[in-house]
């Protein structure tokens, strides 16, 4: 499957993006998926994931009730909702699937596929 990430930006801090990851190239429905994001000088961290049929969702702790991951396995999308932006949250931020299991995954070695990453940046 061939993923491509999308809207990330430059938003003050307390604001809000969405970032999207369009797949394309296999079924949807049998992709786990996760979002990870890195950091100038940081290793890539585990943000958020998503089971294939979007029933369950996990969160980093830092992230949780801020952001919001959903899919839609008709579009073949699954969108990262970002709210109450802080500086901490400035990185790259990298959508991923995996079919190796129906469990979700929160380290990076658990997905097969990675899109390019889209850079969200957040000034204070």
């Amino acid at each position: 499957v061939q993923l491509q990430a999308s809207g990330g930006g430059l938003v003050q801090a307390g604001g809000s993006l969405i970032l999207s990851c369009a797949a394309s190239g296999r079924t949807f429905s049998n992709y786990g998926m996760g979002w990870f994001r890195q950091a100038p000088g940081k290793e890539r961290e585990f943000v958020a994931a998503i089971s294939r049929n979007g029933g369950f969702t996990s969160y980093l702790d830092s992230v949780k009730g801020r952001f919001t991951i959903s899919r839609n396995n008709a579009k073949n999308t699954v969108l990262l909702q970002m709210n109450i932006l802080t500086p901490e949250d400035t990185a790259v931020y990298y959508c991923a699937g995996r079919s190796r299991s129906i469990l979700t995954a929160a380290y990076t070695g658990g997905y097969d596929y990675w899109g390019q990453g889209t850079q969200v940046t957040v000034s204070s």
